[in-house]
């Protein structure tokens, strides 16, 4: 249930972007690039994508890999990058100052004097920010990064190869340049905000981007309906994607809580893809041919994700793509069962089709309604 919703207050706008803005898509990690033109954004393979860098941080998991670097960092970035996956996701959020940070929670958790205090992430200066954690200059501490696990209980960010927090802009100057970057904008759940706070958040996000991105792929995405709709009007140089729950869970905002209602998002904001919790697609399997019958692209998140043979599942369902926390294990889960002819030039400039499934039609949707038993749907 979501809670009460407040308003922000009000900001300045900004003078937006303009829609012309020429980038170029191309990644090396493509074998021909993303298209992106006037019509449907394009997916030229199945694409491995890594969640926060290398994975997310789970402090309290007793998968040693679940709590090996710290996400969404530079170190997680450039170490997701030594393995063949396509783009990182992460997580963006604005200072009070207008700087473009990022952080995947709404609020940071602290302690000094031994009390826990909690800042609001856009309630701090840039330099505020960056005062959590580790700090670059040798031998200098920077405040006690903790966190709320899920049952309540706060601990200590406690990972094996620890890093400090970064900017947006830092990531585009210090990321291998062949990655491509799954932008999400990330907003509180829980606060109605007012369009003109919306366009002061996204033009400063668009100011980097457009800057410091030059080659590198991007692609955005957003659960917040309304930011992303907003992104989509003021720039058109990089697809925008509606990330939903796909009806795992129940939001005030309607537009939230089904496939169905993603698609129609879509259609009418002229998005060009979905990003859904993989249970969503698994409990609503028919929704996938309507959104590639919306022409749109969909890619998938979740913990199933982790798991090689779900992967392979949602391959051949025809999702376009997963976010992973175990990089290294889907990618070798991913090469082993997905034929290379998947991404063999023909010579005319054009993909192959798919690799033959290894099940028949009938094993398959046998499988698909299978599934959502199993996960408990």
């Amino acid at each position: 249930m979501a809670l009460k919703a407040v308003h922000v207050s009000d900001v300045p706008n900004l003078d937006q972007v303009p829609e012309n803005a020429s980038v170029s898509l191309y990644s090396t990690r493509f074998s021909k690039g993303v298209d992106l033109g006037r019509g449907a954004y394009r997916v030229p393979k199945f694409l491995v994508i890594g969640h926060r860098g290398h994975g997310m941080n789970v402090l309290q998991s007793s998968d040693r890999r679940m709590r090996a670097i710290k996400e969404n960092s530079i170190a997680s970035f450039n170490a997701a990058s030594t393995f063949p996956i396509d783009f990182v996701e992460f997580d963006v959020q604005v200072t009070k100052d207008g700087c473009p940070v990022i952080f995947h929670d709404d609020i940071i958790l602290s302690q000094d004097n031994g009390s826990v205090y909690e800042r609001r992430v856009t309630e701090l200066s840039l330099s505020e920010f960056l005062r959590y954690g580790p700090q670059r200059e040798p031998g200098k501490e920077g405040n006690p990064l903790l966190r709320k696990t899920k049952d309540g209980k706060i601990v200590k960010w406690d990972v094996e190869a620890d890093d400090s927090l970064c900017t947006l802009q830092e990531a585009f100057q210090q990321v291998e340049p062949s990655l491509g970057f799954n932008i999400e904008l990330k907003f509180d759940d829980h606060i109605v905000y007012q369009q003109d706070y919306l366009t002061h958040v996204l033009q400063a996000i668009l100011q980097v981007v457009f800057e410091y991105a030059k080659d590198r792929a991007i692609v955005f995405s957003s659960f917040q309906p309304d930011a992303s709709l907003l992104l989509r009007k003021l720039q058109n140089a990089y697809p925008v994607f509606f990330l939903t729950n796909g009806g795992t869970e129940i939001y005030y905002d309607e537009r939230r809580n089904s496939l169905e209602e993603a698609i129609k998002l879509c259609l009418e904001g002229g998005l060009q893809g979905i990003v859904s919790e993989v249970k969503g697609v698994f409990g609503n399997p028919g929704a996938v041919n309507k959104i590639k019958e919306a022409k749109l692209s969909l890619l998938t998140y979740g913990k199933l994700n982790n798991v090689a043979e779900a992967v392979y599942v949602q391959h051949l369902m025809g999702v376009n793509g997963v976010i992973v926390d175990l990089v290294k294990e889907i990618t070798e889960g991913v090469s082993d069962m997905i034929k290379p002819a998947d991404e063999e030039d023909r010579g005319d400039g054009k993909l192959q089709g798919e690799a033959k499934p290894q099940f028949s039609q009938l094993e398959l949707a046998f499988l698909l309604k299978l599934i959502p038993q199993l996960i408990q749907l």
